[in-house]
């Protein structure tokens, strides 16, 4: 069964045409994957930042501050 209209592959594929969809595209589709991959790194380090802070912020610091006095 053939959805493209050939029954064997056995051609010369030059004069098949394109064989994948968006064929022509590549650059562009890899410019915009380091795009959407740089852009995924800097909204994860702002956001662990923002929660490395509050977690920084936890807890009563005159507390923490004379419990590690003790040691």
């Amino acid at each position: 069964m053939s959805t493209i209209g050939y029954d064997s592959w056995a051609v010369d594929l030059a004069e098949v045409g394109a064989v994948y969809p968006f064929q022509g595209s590549e650059g562009l589709m890899v410019v915009l994957g380091v795009i959407f991959w740089i852009g995924w790194h800097r909204i994860q380090f702002v956001r662990e930042g923002e929660h490395l802070q509050k977690a920084k912020n936890i807890g009563d610091k005159e507390k923490i501050t004379s419990l590690l006095e003790k040691y």
